[in-house]
C-alpha cells in the first residue's frame, strides 16, 4: 500500500507502508487519511538530523488550531510485545505517542536521519519510496524554527502545510 503526501507548495512525499510490519497501525492510518483528516495539517516539530512531525495542528481559517482527537492504538513495537524490526533510518515514517506505550493516535513522524534510538520504542510501519520524497523530507527538517508562542519548540517560521494525504 502506498500514500502520497501532497503539501501546499505542491511538492510530494511517497510512501510505502508495511502492513506486514504494522498491520493495526496502518490500518488507522489509512482510516485517517481516508476520512481526509490530515488537510491542511502542519509539520508542527522540525528538528534537523533528526525528524520531521506532522497530525497534531492544522491551520483552518488563517488559525493554528488543534486537531480532533482521533482514537488510540496499540503501539507495534518490541518494547511494547510487539515484534517490529524496522529501523528508523532516513525516510521511515512512524508513529508519534506520549510517555504510553499505547497512546499513538493521529501524530506521526518522518526521519530525516539515522535514530537508532527509537528502534523498538515507537511503531515504525512504512518507508519513502524514492529520492526525490527523501529530499523532500530533508529540506523540510532544515527550515528555520522558533518557539511558537511558547507552546510548540520546533514550529517552522513559515508553516509547511499538508495539502492532503491519499492513496496512490
Amino acid at each position: 500500500m502506498k500514500v502520497v503526501i501532497e503539501l501546499q507548495d505542491g511538492r510530494e512525499i511517497r510512501i510505502e507502508l508495511y502492513e506486514d510490519i504494522a498491520p493495526i497501525t496502518v490500518k488507522h492510518f489509512l482510516k485517517l487519511v481516508d476520512q481526509n483528516y490530515y488537510e491542511n495539517v502542519v509539520f508542527h516539530r522540525v528538528i534537523a538530523n533528526f525528524m520531521i512531525q506532522a497530525g497534531g495542528y492544522a491551520i483552518k481559517d488563517g488559525t493554528l488550531v488543534e486537531t480532533a482527537n482521533a482514537d488510540s492504538i496499540k503501539g507495534e513495537f518490541s518494547s511494547n510485545g510487539v515484534k517490529n524490526d524496522l529501523k528508523h533510518t532516513p525516510g521511515v515514517i512512524s508513529m508519534a505517542r506520549t510517555n504510553v506505550n499505547d497512546s499513538a493516535s493521529s501524530q506521526f513522524f518522518i526521519c530525516s536521519a539515522e535514530s537508532p534510538h527509537l528502534d523498538g520504542k515507537y511503531a515504525a510501519f512504512g518507508k519513502v519510496i524514492d529520492e526525490e520524497s527523501l529530499n523532500v523530507v530533508l529540506s523540510i527538517s532544515f527550515v528555520e524554527t522558533s518557539n511558537f508562542y511558547g507552546i510548540l519548540p520546533n514550529f517552522p517560521v513559515e508553516p509547511v502545510v499538508i495539502k492532503t494525504i491519499k492513496r496512490m
